[in-house]
């Protein structure tokens, strides 16, 4: 076979596989399963056929999950938005940064008594495993999103809890030397990573804001570009300055999710489907890593099994429920939010660093690990839509918009507002001409199920409906609150958001 013919060949094998990837989203929509399962056990099936799959040097693959993490993370906290962000900030910072603290110390326990790993193993495998991974999370729902406060502590602790993870199994790899001076080391190292982190992503994401406001370009496309470029420029300047590029990625996404920019709709589509790459080659690349000979051992699915259950069913239940008691949630959100704290790609990326460092049985350890990323994704993450249901967590469907109907400008317009009509909002059943939303509120367009309606005084708003107004930029809250805020049943106070 000629060089050219075998490109060839590898050029075809990994489109149909990358289509293939694509298409396991509709299946696992159906199936209720998280796309990831998929991706990670069809490398693995994939890799004890493909030889060529030992030979991928570890250290690469390494190196491009933590790109395609970094990647995820910024899309994740353009996702929250500074606004969502604010809802549940303190309950967010408090169960990302206790919560996986406490999970790693009982997981380190659990494993020291139940595999009979030694303490410091047992301790980087507590680690590993105490993070939760926000794309296997949602990628359960498919097309519906967890409404209200949950959905955002759920997105934001899973944001959170990563580089709070990787930060504290660096410091625990670097430190040495006696015990005094192993816990200093490790409490010094990850308030360093953690302070630098944020202080990157702060000035960073205001930096970039600023330059994708203030800088034109002669093409659309170099936009989305550039948005990308200053998201690995961000990474690696925290990295540098021996911070967590992942908290400062996602801190900067945060930052810059709700405002205003050039493009900015394309550049948030393309930072999605950016996303949805990088997860697909975090898992393929991770999977291709494990052979199904490695995983011939009893003891390993015994032991990988074991703390999979008592993660799921004691730890995170017992350890995480106490973190969040301060955390206002009815008990369904919080039964709920204990039980989704689904693992994924961190997990066995923190494993391939374990077995990086040289521990001894850094090797069995990773095997452990990949064990119980496997239950959690497939058996815990395929429960968790019927819990859903049981418990009545509120969904909200997200309906694709394959078609799009815009206008462009050279300068931002002021003044122009787009709202869907809530379901029990007060604009849902009003007529444009009795809206409660001020006199100087005019609207301009209606859509209602992709059919544009003439809008007139008489014209009668319905939930769901597509409505763009122009209104005086002050007048943005109120507008709102009357299209996207239920109206209050009579002597039905709200209670407040605390945390």
């Amino acid at each position: 076979m000629s060089g050219e013919t075998q490109f060839g060949l590898i050029v075809l094998v990994v489109g149909l596989a990358m289509t293939a990837a694509v298409l396991s989203n509709r299946l696992s929509a159906r199936l209720r399963v998280p796309a990831p399962a998929f991706f990670l056990v069809a490398a693995v099936i994939a890799a004890q056929f493909w030889h060529g799959a030992a030979a991928l040097p570890v250290k690469s693959v390494e190196l491009v999950v933590t790109v395609a993490l970094a990647i995820i993370l910024f899309d994740g906290g353009m996702h929250i938005g500074r606004r969502r962000f604010r809802t549940a900030a303190g309950a967010i910072i408090w169960t990302g940064v206790a919560g996986t603290l406490v999970t790693a110390a009982g997981t380190a326990v659990a494993a020291r008594f139940v595999t009979g790993m030694s303490w410091h193993l047992a301790l980087l495998v507590g680690t590993a495993v105490a993070a939760t991974d926000p794309a296997v999370v949602f990628s359960v729902f498919g097309r519906r999103e967890i409404a209200g406060r949950t959905g955002v502590l759920l997105e934001g602790e899973s944001g959170a809890n990563d580089p709070v993870g990787i930060a504290l199994l660096s410091a625990l790899l670097a430190a040495h030397g006696g015990a005094t001076s192993i816990a200093w080391q490790v409490v010094a190292g990850f308030a360093e990573q953690m302070a630098v982190g944020v202080a990157v992503g702060v000035g960073g994401g205001l930096a970039l804001l600023a330059f994708m406001r203030r800088v034109p370009l002669p093409s659309e496309g170099l936009y989305s570009l550039r948005v990308l470029s200053g998201v690995l420029v961000i990474f690696g300047a925290a990295t540098v300055a021996h911070g967590s590029g992942f908290l400062a990625v996602l801190v900067a996404g945060i930052l810059i999710g709700d405002e205003s920019a050039p493009y900015k709709r394309e550049i948030q589509r393309f930072h999605s489907s950016l996303a949805s790459l990088g997860e697909i080659v975090a898992f393929v690349m991770l999977g291709l890593t494990m052979r199904l000979s490695d995983l011939e051992s009893g003891s390993v699915w015994a032991d990988g099994l074991a703390l999979a259950a008592l993660l799921a069913f004691v730890i995170r239940p017992v350890l995480v429920g106490l973190v969040t008691l301060p955390v206002r949630l009815s008990v369904p959100e919080r039964t709920f939010f204990l039980w989704t704290g689904l693992k994924g790609a961190v997990p066995i990326l923190l494993g391939m660093a374990i077995v990086g460092s040289g521990t001894p049985g850094a090797a069995r350890a990773y095997q452990v690990i990949f064990v119980i990323v496997g239950f959690s994704v497939t058996v815990q993450g395929g429960t968790v839509p019927a819990l859903a249901r049981r418990l009545r967590i509120p969904l909200r469907s997200i309906e694709p918009e394959p078609w799009s109907l815009g206008v462009r400008f050279s300068e931002e317009p002021e003044g122009l507002h787009r709202y869907e009509v809530a379901a029990g909002a007060a604009a849902d059943g009003s007529t444009i001409g009795d809206l409660p939303c001020g006199e100087g509120a005019w609207v301009s367009l209606v859509v209602r199920n992709g059919t544009l309606l003439p809008v007139a005084g008489d014209t009668t708003l319905q939930a769901g409906d597509d409505v763009l107004i122009l209104a005086d930029p002050g007048e943005a809250a109120t507008l709102a609150r009357c299209f996207t805020t239920p109206a209050t049943p009579p002597g039905d106070t709200p209670a407040p958001e605390t945390t």
